[in-house]
């Protein structure tokens, strides 16, 4: 009896060790839609449609990203693969994935349902700390397959965040806006430069989604509450998540690491929660605006960053 009792406390001290110790490590392959940044470049007579074709291409490559979590039990760590990047490319590209929401390391905490990612933007560092965001998952029997692995669907819709360039879009009414505007000009002998002014302020010709529909799918197999980038929150690992912009797959899965990773919180940069980070991107993309255009401009990347 002696005997039996020692042998279940071994096989429980290893089991809890063995889940203490437990680490995996999923690959996810990222592409975003420039469809929508296509339009942009619409009535501009500044751009040819060759170099439109060639900004078009540089923008697909750009937005094609390769990314690793590492995840335990409680915690995980979302990064983009570092690559090679052509002389010239690596600030543009880093400043780029600011404005579409990504960037940084990032940590989750899903233990305390507590997130910390930094950013670098415009040559300052800040280090972003909050609480996980609370998606309202709406799960369903759906299923396909990824890879080896069986996976449902799951639904939430999140609230769009302002300094994300995805989510802005061009006003459907712009053309007859333009019409009427530049009758209004010419009755009141408005200056060209003040013409200029106007043409040129990209927050008078977008508009803002509020709501972002998300579609996720996760696997029962992998019993870990982790996923890609900001998500979390499923019965099982998210193996895929479209929020009607970009596409996150997983194209590789280890689990059971023999090279396992310290996963920790990043530390540098300046401390600010999520809001404060936003009102700062959007100060400084009105300022890029101002200037003659919108994120990703030449001249906002000459701009310095101050608070």
């Amino acid at each position: 009896m002696k005997k039996i009792f020692l042998a279940v406390i071994s096989l429980s001290t290893f089991i809890a060790t063995a889940q203490k110790d437990f680490q995996g490590m999923a690959v996810y392959e990222s592409k975003t839609s420039t469809s929508e940044f296509a339009k942009n470049f619409d009535g501009n007579k500044e751009i040819t449609p060759e170099m439109k074709t060639q900004i078009m291409e540089r923008m697909k490559k750009m937005f094609e990203k390769t990314f690793v979590l590492n995840f335990d039990k409680s915690a995980s760590i979302y990064k983009e693969e570092e690559k090679l990047d052509a002389p010239g490319q690596s600030t543009g590209g880093r400043m780029m994935s600011s404005f579409m929401g990504g960037g940084g390391t990032y940590f989750k905490n899903v233990k305390e349902k507590q997130y910390t990612v930094d950013k670098e933007v415009f040559g300052k560092e800040f280090l972003i700390k909050d609480s996980l965001p609370n998606l309202k998952w709406v799960l369903t029997d759906e299923t396909k397959k990824i890879g080896d692995y069986t996976c449902f669907k799951a639904t939430a819709v999140k609230e769009a965040s302002k300094s994300d360039f995805r989510n802005y879009r061009r006003k459907e009414e712009k053309k007859k806006e333009a019409v009427k505007t530049e009758e209004v000009k010419k009755d009141e002998n408005v200056t060209t430069e003040k013409k200029d002014e106007k043409k040129t302020n990209f927050f008078d010709e977008v508009e803002m989604a509020k709501e972002i529909t998300v579609t996720a799918w996760y696997c029962p197999e992998i019993p870990v509450n982790q996923g890609p980038d900001e998500y979390w929150g499923l019965p099982g690992l998210i193996m895929e998540v479209n929020d009607g912009k970009t596409v996150i797959m997983c194209s590789k899965l280890v689990m059971n690491v023999k090279d396992k990773i310290e996963i920790k919180a990043p530390t540098g940069g300046d401390k600010v929660t999520q809001k404060e980070f936003d009102d700062i991107m959007m100060k400084k993309m009105k300022e890029m605006s101002e200037m003659g255009g919108g994120p990703g401009s030449r001249g906002g990347m000459q701009m310095r960053m101050g608070r």
